[in-house]
């Protein structure tokens, strides 16, 4: 069941299970678009398995202060072929998954297709896989960086900005989110690995994903 409240996020990279909990369970999601990039995040990577273990796979972007840049105007650098790379990966580690042909032709296209931004990318890319997911959920941009006075006074946001994080240390407390299980293709080998890009559950569990998601919201 949704809340009412709204949840304020940043866009991520073929986010986590977590986040997409988020999305399911607030009946509007603000996208953070006035923020600075912050090395180190989501924003641009995310972890899959695949026969060898946890997998990283990070967008490149061009070099410069990103850190200091709008989130709108980091690029993406062109130099490394990592879409091919990245979905050479995701194909190696989902390719014999129950529901990787039921998906592929979604998802493919956009690792062939050139982006110049970090943003647009990740926004293109998260609407799909909502599309695949049949979520029902109403995503907006920010109007304005929602900062702790903006935020004081907009009682019904509830901040999640960099709450998911690959740092351990840097994640925010979440009593709402208690990861359901699922087979996994790789199970047998490295047991089950939770919190995983939401590529792994919709590969491995198809139409069942959001009946997970919904597991895993407590």
């Amino acid at each position: 069941m949704k809340t009412k409240d709204t949840i304020l996020l940043e866009l991520q990279y073929l986010p986590s299970i977590q986040y997409f909990t988020k999305l399911i369970s607030h009946e509007i999601t603000l996208i953070e678009q006035y923020e600075n990039y912050l090395k180190g995040t989501y924003r641009n990577r995310c972890h899959i398995v695949g026969a060898n273990g946890l997998q990283r796979l990070s967008i490149p972007l061009e070099k410069g202060k990103n850190e200091k840049q709008p989130i709108r105007e980091v690029k993406i650098s062109d130099h490394e072929n990592w879409q091919a790379q990245h979905w050479n990966s995701i194909k190696s580690a989902y390719g014999k998954s129950p529901y990787f042909e039921y998906y592929v032709d979604e998802l493919e296209p956009f690792f062939k297709k050139k982006y110049e931004f970090l943003f647009e990318w990740n926004w293109d890319l998260i609407n799909c896989i909502i599309d695949c997911l049949s979520i029902e959920c109403e995503l907006k941009w920010t109007t304005e960086y929602l900062g702790k006075q903006a935020l004081e006074e907009e009682k019904n946001i509830f901040d999640f900005r960099n709450g998911i994080h690959p740092k351990i240390h840097r994640q925010k407390e979440d009593p709402h989110f208690k990861p359901a299980k699922y087979a996994q293709v790789f199970q047998e080998k490295h047991g089950f690995i939770s919190n995983l890009s939401i590529l792994d559950l919709l590969f491995c569990s198809g139409p069942e994903s959001y009946r997970i998601l919904e597991g895993s919201v407590v």
